[in-house]
């Protein structure tokens, strides 16, 4: 009778675990094959570069290993100079291809477009649907926006991507909201207006650097409940110690592999578009060519992340 004890406890066991053995086998089969891997398209922004011209950030972002490209959102053409817009608001969405194929012609595909404007702005949807059609005509895949949402705003959000959703799917754009403080301040804040307003033509862009920055939000955590429904990131990573300020890649708090885990198994195309490439504690590059080794430093963090990642 002893001898048999241990033989009956081991069946009572396995009896007991298969109902949850068989809900899981039921969740898995649900959930389909694994996806494909996602394709990660890393881009550099010309924001770092905006001291410079435009066409200098073009050809230093080109040089430092990228091929693709997010536009954004100034540049000093002179010394000198008061800087100007990559691309203006009101320009004719020609001007917006013409810009693209420049960028071409140096092997660089743009891939996102700063809006320039708060979805409450004043203005705001006939600017965004103005982006939209610039982004439609050069190529561009993504139109990126963010701002706030206190007191109306909220309902002011929903009912102007309610709009932008269809015009967006129309043209070929996505429009991405990221995390900018405040009531918009984390990727879950942000998801939650995306799932309510429920379009394919309106999801989130997350920036870590912004959700640890404004709200001291761990962003590993917070990716998660929006994982579903990021399309797109603005790379920058973010220190607390020694000194709070945001800074590259790799060379701050967050971890990349953590952060991108959850979306790396998507079959999307998705860009990764360095905001960010700043050294922490030390100084900005006075001329383009310190600029040129950052962006290059970033690209090649970002490429040894995601190729650890697709050992997984």
């Amino acid at each position: 009778m002893n001898a048999s004890f241990p033989c009956r406890r081991e069946f009572l066991a396995a009896a007991a675990s298969l109902p949850t053995a068989i809900h899981a086998a039921g969740l898995a089969a649900a959930a389909g094959p694994p996806k494909a891997a996602t394709a990660f398209q890393i881009a550099c922004m010309t924001l770092p570069y905006s001291a410079f011209p435009l066409q200098r950030a073009l050809s230093g972002i080109r040089q430092a290993g990228y091929d693709f490209v997010a536009w954004g959102t100034t540049h000093r053409e002179a010394p000198n100079a008061q800087s100007t817009p990559v691309l203006s608001a009101d320009a004719p969405p020609a001007k917006a291809k013409e810009l693209a194929m420049s960028c071409r012609d140096l092997g660089l595909q743009p891939v996102m477009m700063f809006s320039g404007v708060y979805p409450e702005h004043r203005d705001g949807l006939e600017i965004l649907t103005q982006r939209l059609k610039q982004a439609s005509a050069a190529g561009i895949a993504q139109v990126l926006t963010f701002g706030h949402t206190k007191g109306g705003n909220h309902a002011l959000w929903l009912e102007r991507f309610k709009k932008l959703g269809p015009i967006a799917r129309d043209l070929g754009v996505l429009l991405v909201v990221k995390q900018h403080g405040g009531e918009t301040g984390t990727g879950e804040a942000c998801a939650k207006i995306v799932r309510e307003v429920n379009d394919a033509g309106v999801r989130v862009n997350y920036d870590a650097g912004n959700v640890m920055d404004y709200l001291d939000v761990d962003p590993i955590a917070d990716i998660r409940r929006c994982a579903d429904v990021v399309r797109s990131f603005c790379i920058k990573d973010h220190r607390n110690w020694p000194k709070d300020e945001d800074c590259g890649p790799g060379l701050g708090e967050i971890d990349h592999f953590r952060l991108l885990h959850p979306v790396s198994r998507t079959g999307l195309v998705m860009p990764l578009c360095c905001e960010n490439i700043a050294a922490p504690l030390l100084p900005r590059p006075l001329q383009p060519e310190g600029v040129d080794a950052l962006a290059r430093r970033a690209r090649e963090f970002l490429e040894t992340v995601i190729a650890g990642l697709r050992t997984l």
